[in-house]
């Protein structure tokens, strides 16, 4: 499916190479005045270093007169700079790339030129959406930020561009990690058992292609952790519920507890590689390899960023009903 939410609905659409992407959001409330040149700055944050795309977008309904009008609000990007000859077909598939399940699950008729639905390119719709939703929290003093933890190896910032060079050297790619935060959310947001606020955040941020883990405050560091270490105490600061620790990410029982939301996304290096690598040949049914072609960033985490705000942004935005 290509729609997500309940309160505030999103439908996507696009392939990366095809003529346009894009996005509808529908559930705005009228009467919203969206700041364009924050979306802007915004999506500039995303754009890929690769591939030469301005991502300027158009408007097709849900504005009137600079305010939200009440019906769905629709943008579309054009592709204009596609490099239809570095995919001349379907049926050898990428390595770690969607090609092969695409490939069966639709006989064969999809788009796989840069991933086609699958691309990471499908992800400028989001930060459209995005950068909307942090506009309309911020009234509610909701500020959402994210950091690079780490690069391959390097957990350093003065470490992070050897480690992309070197990968660039090498032909290869290499993943990464992020860290989200939101502030100064309202307690008591989430539903229980399937409408918590780490389903809602971990549904968006999987739909984020290359994202394999997601991981909420102390995380996978629970496992070697005595209750005694991993609880957040209880305490009054200034006559307000505070947790002298938040290992538990701002959320218990998947409701907000008041603390700073905190979650880290692990994002898999890029697959499209320019080493040789082993695959198949679907068509005449043999063992095959592959020298990838086209332009390809070597590290997602420097354009991520601002996608797992989006994604974290309206995530809020849908289980506040704004």
């Amino acid at each position: 499916m290509n729609t997500w939410g309940n309160r505030i609905k999103l439908s996507i659409f696009g392939e990366s190479h095809g003529n346009a992407i894009g996005i509808v959001i529908d559930g705005l409330k009228a009467g919203f005045k969206i700041d364009f040149k924050e979306v802007d700055s915004e999506m500039k944050r995303r754009l890929p270093l690769s591939r030469h795309e301005l991502d300027e977008y158009e408007i097709l309904s849900g504005v009137y007169n600079g305010m939200t009008d009440g019906s769905p609000l629709a943008m579309m990007i054009k592709n204009t700079d596609c490099d239809h000859k570095a995919y001349p077909t379907n049926y050898i598939p990428r390595p770690s790339h969607a090609d092969y399940s695409a490939y069966v699950k639709f006989g064969g008729y999809n788009d796989n030129r840069g991933g086609g639905h699958f691309s990471g390119r499908i992800t400028a719709p989001l930060v459209f959406a995005g950068s909307i939703a942090k506009q309309i929290l911020r009234p509610h003093g909701i500020k959402i930020s994210s950091r690079i933890v780490s690069i391959g190896n390097a957990d350093e910032e003065s470490e992070f561009e050897n480690e992309l060079n070197k990968a660039r050297a090498n032909g290869d790619s290499v993943g990464g990690k992020l860290e989200c935060c939101a502030v100064n959310i309202p307690v008591g947001l989430g539903e229980p058992f399937f409408g918590s606020v780490e389903s809602m955040i971990s549904s968006l941020a999987f739909s984020v292609p290359g994202v394999k883990a997601v991981e909420f405050g102390s995380g996978c560091d629970f496992a070697s952790m005595y209750g005694s270490q991993a609880n957040d105490e209880f305490i009054y600061d200034s006559g307000n519920v505070v947790t002298i620790t938040n290992n538990s990410g701002g959320i218990n029982g998947g409701l907000t507890n008041g603390m700073p939301i905190v979650f880290r996304v692990t994002f898999r290096p890029i697959p499209s590689i320019a080493l040789k690598q082993k695959t198949v040949d679907l068509k005449n049914k043999k063992n095959t390899e592959i020298e990838i072609k086209g332009r390809h960033d070597v590290c997602i985490l420097p354009r991520g960023a601002v996608v797992i705000e989006s994604i974290c942004a309206l995530s809020l935005l849908e289980l506040m009903g704004e």
